[in-house]
């Protein structure tokens, strides 16, 4: 694996380890690819390992006995993904899907625990991460408890506009059904709260592309969760 180490380094979970330390992580990762739609675990395996996103999409979700499923989070690369229930030898609580053709690091728990033993600083980056993590769903189920489906959307656009570096302009990363699926909604009203924005002047949708036209009101909007009518 000798072109791994880029890739390692490159997440923020590994950021600013030494070159020893970055070979020592080469040694014990693998290099997995998966497939459009392939499972990386279900909810109840055991956490036998976790994982870095190196290209592609995964998304974490849970099910209901009912089938209706409800997406967490989707990681893009150099995202960690299921490293909590790693750390604590429990099982995985939800389920993990590559969303489209990806690439990803494949980490075992105890390599990696003796890891941390032997290199304490690794930990420090850990809890970065986990706090991070922790800061993520406690927005969310804000907002699925608390916003109104507007909301929910203008949030994800500003936190999407933050984390592709773009004021003005943002890319959905996955399809309008998977996000209607992130906001807790279903595709049609998702849809219709799009062409309300859109008529009302906060956005502009060009397929994939949502040109933020006007960013003080949709932060407003993400704060209020509701549309005039």
């Amino acid at each position: 694996m000798n072109s791994s180490r880029p890739l390692i380094s490159a997440s923020p979970l590994f950021s600013g380890l030494s070159e020893a330390q970055l070979q020592q992580l080469e040694q014990i990762g693998r290099e997995v690819s998966v497939a459009r739609n392939q499972t990386l675990f279900m909810e109840g395996d055991e956490g036998s390992g976790f994982y870095i996103v190196v290209s592609g999409r995964v998304k974490v979700f849970k099910s209901s006995a009912e089938g209706k499923e409800q997406i967490l989070h989707i990681y893009g690369p150099g995202q960690p993904i299921g490293e909590v229930p790693v750390f604590a030898g429990q099982h995985f609580p939800a389920n993990a899907q590559a969303v489209e053709k990806s690439r990803l690091l494949f980490f075992p728990r105890q390599a990696f625990i003796d890891l941390i033993t032997a290199h304490p600083s690794l930990a420090l980056n850990m809890l970065a991460v986990l706090s991070m993590r922790l800061r993520q769903f406690t927005v969310q189920v804000e907002n699925l408890s608390l916003k109104e489906v507007p909301g929910r959307l203008a949030s994800y656009l500003i936190y999407l506009a933050q984390e592709q570096a773009s004021p003005g302009r943002v890319h959905l990363p996955i399809s309008k059904g998977q996000l209607a699926s992130l906001l807790g909604t279903i595709p049609e009203t998702l849809s219709r709260i799009f062409n309300k924005m859109s008529a009302q002047g906060y956005i502009d949708v060009q397929a994939a592309e949502i040109v933020l036209k006007d960013r003080p009101a949709l932060e407003e909007l993400a704060l209020t969760g509701r549309l005039i009518e």
